[in-house]
Formats: C-alpha cells, structure tokens, sequence
C-alpha cells in the first residue's frame, strides 16, 4: 500500500532565525559554507555552520526576505546553541540575530500543493507575504518549504501527515542536523557539496580548510546513503558491517516510518562498507537490519 505524497504538512520540528540589518548577508557569507553575498531574492541556499574543526553544528536553509532581512530555517532543537553560538561572531557587523519561530508559520508542500510544480532545488517564489523555497523531491514527487507571516493562512492543500513529510525528507536525501549528531560530520559526509550545500569558490569561513582539503586531497571516507530498516532505529546509534561488529562503520542521521512499513533513514557510511557484499545493521548486538536503497540524486564528481 503506497500513500500519496501529495498536501500540505505543519513543520513544528522547524525553527526560523532571522538576521536583520545591512551587513546581514554579508555576515552570513563569512560564517556558512553557502555563499550569501550573491544570494538573490528569486534563490535559497543550503548551509550549514561548521566548527573550527570543520564539523557540522547545524544546517539550515536560507533566503531573503528583503535586501536586510535574512530567515535561516533549522532543527527547532539545534536553534538556541546555534542562536547564541553564531551572534558571538557578529561583533562590528551591522546584522542582529533573534529567534523568529513564533513570528512565521512554516509548511511543507509536496504535489499538487507546491505551486508551479517541479522547479530547480534552492529556487524561491513569493506568494504574497510567503516565501517559497523549491526542495529536492521525494518518491517522484515535487517538494517545497512554506514560510509566512502568522497572519497568513495556510497554503491550499489537502493536511498531510507530519511523519509522511519527515518520510519524504529522508528519501529526499537532503539532511537536517538535529542535536544526537551535532558537530559528527564534515558537509561532505552528508553529500552536501552534491546538493548544494558548499560553496568552494567563496571566502573563508570557519572549518573551510577541513571542508576543502576533505575535497581536494581524496580524504574523505564516508557519505551519506538513504536506507530501509524492517523495526525502528534512532537518530546517532552506531551502524555496523556484519563482518566486524567490534568498530561501527556509520551513523543513523535522520529517520522517519515508511508508508508501506518499516522505517527509512539517512546514514552516514564509510564508503568501503557501503561498498562491501557483507550485511549492515543498526547496534552491534540484537542489530537491526540495514539495506541501502538508491540515492535519488547522482554525487558530484567535479565541483
């Protein structure tokens, strides 16, 4: 039994911080791995904050609501830290960061909901007051994010279940960091340089050297994979090969049920697990089975 992923669902797992004044793109370039100071109204960008080691301490999507007025969409969990992390760095800039979840309502379109159907990933469109941001799609279907002023009603759409989206984040392949797997990976460990996430041609920022030398010197050893679980596993348990169940090989990162049962998720492996014929599970014992399904999107090899 397959459910359509067609209407529109709350996102309360979502929070909105906004960064307001006339340095705040430019602000916003020197600290995440997107670049903000070509950012243009009709475009979104995919970024993510890193630690000086190059670790990701939450990623976001972010816009423009006017040319001094920037909205970055998170994990509500990773908001605060994040919050409090990112205006330490402000100092002379002319940018003030708050948390602005309580000022917007924030939805997810899939199908017929998303206006315009299918558009590029990362683009925008203004419906009235609301800003529409074009997502990777999921099981064929288009996807975009809904954020507006609380005074505006919700989007047109038949109510979709909030698990049936979480469901079409994860077989989207595009993760969201929450807090059991904060400052565990390098973007490239999620594939964020293939989906849009990373800009290498931008100025420094913190954790850029790791980001690049992980890129240009062939270090990197894990990516991120989409995956099917028969029982339910939890974001940041270890993932094992069958082969050696003393050392984990990966990290369940996002999860949510699958429509047709069991549970799919995002994980983050080590290429040569991903690779190998042996057997995966999630916990070294009473494991629960792994199988890796196919990316919905192909891996940058030049970028």
């Amino acid at each position: 039994m397959t459910y359509p992923l067609n209407g529109i669902a709350p996102l309360s797992h979502l929070g909105v911080i906004r960064v307001e004044g006339e340095d705040a793109a430019k602000f916003l370039h020197g600290q995440l791995t997107q670049d903000f100071a070509l950012l243009g109204m009709d475009q979104a960008r995919l970024a993510a904050f890193l630690s000086a080691k190059g670790r990701m301490q939450a990623s976001f999507i972010g816009f423009k609501r006017s040319a001094t007025e920037v909205l970055l969409v998170c994990s509500s969990d990773l908001l605060p830290p994040t919050l409090k992390r990112l205006s330490m760095f402000v100092l002379r800039a002319k940018a003030k960061l708050t948390d602005a979840t309580h000022d917007f309502v924030l939805y997810g379109l899939a199908g017929d909901a998303v206006p315009g159907g299918s558009q590029p990933a990362w683009t925008k469109a203004d419906v009235g007051t609301a800003s529409v941001v074009h997502l990777y799609p999921a099981d064929g279907q288009p996807r975009a994010l809904w954020v507006a002023p609380v005074s505006e009603p919700a989007p047109p759409g038949a109510l979709l279940a909030p698990d049936l989206w979480r469901w079409s984040e994860v077989k989207s392949g595009v993760a969201t960091l929450t807090t059991p797997v904060a400052e565990a990976f390098v973007p490239q460990m999620l594939n964020y340089e293939s989906v849009g996430g990373v800009n290498f041609k931008k100025g420094c920022y913190p954790g850029q050297e790791v980001v690049a030398r992980s890129q240009f010197r062939g270090t990197l050893k894990r990516r991120a994979y989409v995956a099917h679980a028969a029982a339910d596993v939890v974001v940041g348990a270890e993932v094992f090969s069958t082969a050696d169940l003393e050392q984990p090989c990966g990290t369940v990162v996002q999860v949510a049920p699958a429509p047709d049962g069991g549970f799919d998720a995002i994980v983050s492996l080590q290429i040569s697990a991903a690779q190998e014929a042996t057997s995966l599970q999630v916990g070294a014992t009473d494991g629960v089975a792994l199988s890796l399904l196919p990316l919905p999107y192909a891996l940058l090899d030049d970028i």
